[in-house]
């Protein structure tokens, strides 16, 4: 089993680069897992909280909760990976199963932050994705898919997600093994490297 964590800040172009490499692979190969799955569950907070907490930094995440299932994964175990709701901030009562497959695909914004997960890592990925364009993306995204306006997304992205990216994610980059500028745009760069997957197989 071949473990791949991919990370960059919001709206680098993560999920496109994911989306490349599920679809260069055998559908039976290979299984996605998004970090934001595994949001803590704050469901007990009021909601107008919820909306203001942050959610861009390591403490948001249950770590163990991830690095038991990849575990599991490894062992030969399918696993029950929680769904998270965005609209509500809340994680649902639902589960998706995840089988064991070849190559197992971790991706978000934190997930080269934790030290204890990136030793499961075979190989580390970042996305670098240009500010400007990052927050284009996110203006687009979280008014389209998570209710809210332009201004709520640019008030959250210069109290939290600005500062939060040059805290912990754009740190992160270090510790990866190969980084993808452009983001999804960069189609050399994630050739190379689902080639390198392939012949990992």
């Amino acid at each position: 089993m071949i473990i791949i964590g991919i990370a960059g800040g919001t709206g680098s172009g993560k999920t496109t680069v994911v989306s490349k490499i599920v679809e260069s692979l055998p559908k039976d190969k290979v299984a996605v897992i998004p970090q934001d799955c595994y949001y803590k569950d704050n469901h007990h907070i009021p909601l107008e909280t919820r909306l203001k907490m942050n959610y861009d930094e390591p403490d948001s995440i249950e770590w163990t909760l991830l690095v038991k299932h990849l575990k599991e994964l490894k062992s030969g175990r399918s696993v029950q990976v929680p769904t998270y709701e965005f609209v509500t901030c809340s994680r649902l009562s639902e589960t998706k199963e995840v089988l064991p497959s070849e190559v197992i695909v971790v991706e978000g914004i934190l997930v080269l932050c934790d030290s204890v997960l990136r030793e499961l890592m075979d190989i580390k990925v970042f996305v670098d994705t240009d500010a400007d364009e990052r927050l284009i993306r996110v203006i687009n995204r979280d008014c389209v898919e998570r209710g809210r306006t332009p201004k709520m997304v640019i008030d959250r992205y210069q109290e939290i997600l600005k500062p939060m990216h040059e805290l912990h994610i754009e740190p992160s980059k270090k510790h990866a093994d190969i980084i993808i500028p452009q983001g999804g745009d960069n189609v050399v760069a994630i050739k190379l490297l689902t080639d390198y997957i392939k012949s990992l197989l």
